[in-house]
């Protein structure tokens, strides 16, 4: 399921807390991406018609949530990601990211202790 940018902005905010109310999601996600109400519920309406949230009538108003899942979503785009742009492969990515200095001391240590994980598990 392709999800826009704008989409998983709303998306995360429903993942972050759900059910809510339109406004409940604009509330949320409008100071940050400086979007009016009528932005929001164009979103949610998409979102809707994908099947990737849904809405249950509480009195005069709609409640939404997420009917996708976070982290199938997350695998889904990272892997397209590297997909698209490194071939399928980890390490050009990770190549990239530290010719350009994006990765930090922490973030190295981290990377070697998941591969020494990798290793103990084989």
């Amino acid at each position: 399921m392709q999800i826009s940018d704008a989409e998983s902005v709303v998306m995360q905010a429903l993942w972050n807390q759900s059910p809510l109310a339109a406004e409940d999601v604009f509330a949320a996600v409008a100071a940050g991406q400086g979007w009016q109400e009528p932005t929001v519920k164009t979103l949610l309406n998409r979102l809707l018609k994908k099947g990737a949230i849904r809405a249950e009538r509480d009195g005069r108003r709609y409640l939404y949530a997420p009917v996708l899942d976070r982290e199938a979503w997350l695998g889904q785009e990272s892997e397209g990601l590297v997909d698209r742009l490194f071939g399928g492969r980890i390490a050009p990515m990770v190549a990239h990211f530290t010719e350009r200095g994006k990765l930090s001391k922490k973030d190295l240590a981290e990377l070697r202790q998941l591969l020494e994980d990798l290793d103990d598990d084989r």
